[in-house]
């Protein structure tokens, strides 16, 4: 699709890209709010900054826009939508202009009609299949850096990034490189074949990665602490509370991204990492680094084994008009790769 799509534009000047500055949150479908309530706020400690009857908006204690992560009651689960933030209201409508010159649907949202707290956006159908705002304004919420006496579970500090499934990788690579986005670290083959992709606005590792499978779907999302021993006490918590069926992956210690992690399942299924101490990107020569998709430290840096659901399962995703979009198949398989090579470096 994505491919079709760039041939089409070429020879013709597409017009300048919305400047992202960073993921801003993500828009869930929950089945059971009250359930996905204590999942996400009670054990993960995410602040309750607004709800009604249809849906939650929560944010990290270091964040200080309304939210990062909505919860929307619906029939089915699923993503609605992903939303970065751009840094000025020009960006909404260079936004909307790049991607009507990409031929993609795009729609426009008014403040006041679009997500509680968030003003004028626009929402895409990327090439890539995904549901995607791009928005500037956003209500303040109250300082809560220092709000210990708020702090529970996981002491979640913010959302950090996102990690779809797409059938082809090379094609998100080159849609999120022609958004400006630099690369901080990829898995590779032996002919230089493409697996997966960690790509960057802020100055950390990733907003956004790319794995490799069956989609579009989302794979997860990945919130940050500020300290490993607040991914270890997320998973006493649950073993605490006789819900440790929640715990589908580790903890570990990622050799991609360094990052000591931790993975969840929702009530609804809807995967989240619990995530620390990745590492700075913001230098001007900062270079990828690329794993050998045969170097099995690459998914665990302790070599554990990565279990099949975490491959294999996924959330589907919304298109603009609330239907469920279709799967297409994964031309590369990871999991299918021998591991016990050396990494590329």
């Amino acid at each position: 699709m994505y491919k079709r799509q760039t041939e089409e534009a070429a020879g013709r000047e597409l017009p300048p890209p919305p400047d992202v500055v960073r993921s801003g949150y993500a828009e869930l479908v929950v089945t059971d709010l009250d359930r996905a309530r204590w999942f996400w706020a009670d054990v993960l400690g995410l602040y309750v900054q607004y709800e009604d009857d249809d849906r939650l908006c929560l944010r990290g204690t270091d964040e200080l826009t309304h939210h990062c992560l909505v919860l929307r009651a619906g029939a089915a689960a699923a993503l609605d939508h992903l939303a970065y933030r751009v840094r000025t209201e020009a960006d909404v409508e260079r936004a909307a202009a790049y991607f009507t010159a990409l031929g993609r649907p795009v729609r426009r949202v008014p403040q006041g009609e679009g997500t509680r707290g968030v003003g004028d956006a626009v929402r895409v159908l990327d090439p890539l299949g995904f549901p995607v705002e791009f928005f500037h304004g956003i209500e303040r919420g109250e300082r809560l850096i220092q709000r210990y006496d708020l702090r529970r579970g996981a002491e979640i500090a913010r959302l950090d990034h996102f990690n779809i499934c797409t059938p082809d990788v090379p094609a998100a690579y080159a849609h999120y490189t022609a958004l400006g986005f630099g690369c901080s670290e990829t898995i590779e083959g032996d002919a230089h074949e493409l697996y997966a992709a960690w790509m960057y606005r802020k100055q950390t590792v990733h907003d956004i990665a790319f794995t490799g499978g069956a989609g579009p779907r989302l794979h997860h999302l990945g919130l940050a602490t500020h300290e490993s021993h607040q991914v270890l006490r997320t998973a006493d918590l649950l073993g605490a509370l006789r819900q440790e069926h929640h715990i589908e992956r580790g903890p570990g210690r990622h050799g991609v991204s360094n990052a000591f992690y931790l993975y969840l399942r929702d009530p609804d299924g809807h995967r989240v990492e619990i995530y620390t101490s990745d590492y700075y990107t913001g230098d001007p020569d900062h270079e990828t680094y690329r794993w050998s998709v045969h170097d099995d430290r690459r998914r665990d840096f302790w070599g554990n084994a990565v279990i099949e659901s975490w491959y294999k399962e996924a959330t589907p995703v919304l298109d603009l008009d609330g239907h469920t979009q279709p799967i297409g198949q994964t031309l590369l398989d990871e999991s299918a790769a021998r591991v016990g090579a050396d990494g590329l470096g």
